[in-house]
């Protein structure tokens, strides 16, 4: 079946917009806000490296130098942690973060797998998930969760004392700080992949995409 005629058959006239316009503002500022906090921290990073032989090459750090990667990093910070706020509160008062999400199945899951390894990748009906994007977008909000309580405790580490020791020590929660940013790295590699490789969703967040029914997915049949 083809994008086209999937859109037609997904579409509800009367609907809603696949990705309201809110969606898209916090989408596309946390887009933003993440490339600053990563940047940043690499320019952090490499003024007192956690795994020895690996730095960051000076045109990929946002910052001369620690002092001014830092600023960056703060000013990424909380834009990142608002917005990201935002977007939690919004898909829970909603029920968008269940409806996109859940439920994950077994069958599913392993099906998708198959089909990636042998190059299916489709994507013909924007308003649902695959098994595997599912796991990957509850991943990267996990990883940001770490990302948060990680950070906090290397900001400020005699405020949250308490938490540096449940860390493991500082520089286990350099480490953990370092191993959420790079799932989050991972995350948005395969999520630019997969944009590129199915242009018509990078087009829907962009836009909005097909109106859908209440329950965010295609109308039946009946409604059509």
């Amino acid at each position: 079946m083809s994008g086209a005629v999937a859109q037609r058959r997904t579409a509800h006239p009367n609907g809603r917009r696949l990705h309201p316009w809110s969606v898209r503002v916090m989408h596309w500022t946390n887009a933003v806000a993440m490339l600053v906090m990563i940047t940043s921290g690499w320019g952090i990073y490499d003024d007192a490296v956690i795994i020895r032989g690996l730095h960051f090459s000076k045109g990929l750090r946002l910052g001369d130098w620690a002092a001014w990667s830092l600023n960056w990093h703060f000013a990424g910070m909380w834009l990142l942690a608002i917005n990201g706020l935002c977007y939690l509160i919004y898909g829970v008062l909603t029920g968008r973060l269940r409806e996109r999400l859940l439920p994950i199945r077994l069958h599913d899951v392993i099906q998708t797998v198959r089909d990636t390894l042998r190059l299916k990748i489709e994507h013909n009906d924007l308003t649902t998930y695959n098994a595997v994007q599912k796991i990957l977008y509850i991943v990267v909000i996990l990883a940001g969760v770490s990302q948060v309580v990680t950070g906090l405790a290397i900001w400020k580490p005699i405020q949250f004392s308490r938490l540096v020791s449940l860390l493991g020590g500082f520089q286990w929660a350099r480490f953990i700080h370092f191993a959420g940013m790079s799932v989050i790295v991972g995350f948005l590699v395969v999520h630019v992949l997969l944009a590129l490789l199915v242009p018509q969703t990078l087009w829907a967040m962009l836009t909005g995409g097909p109106r859908v029914g209440p329950s965010g997915h295609g109308a039946p049949e009946g409604m059509r």
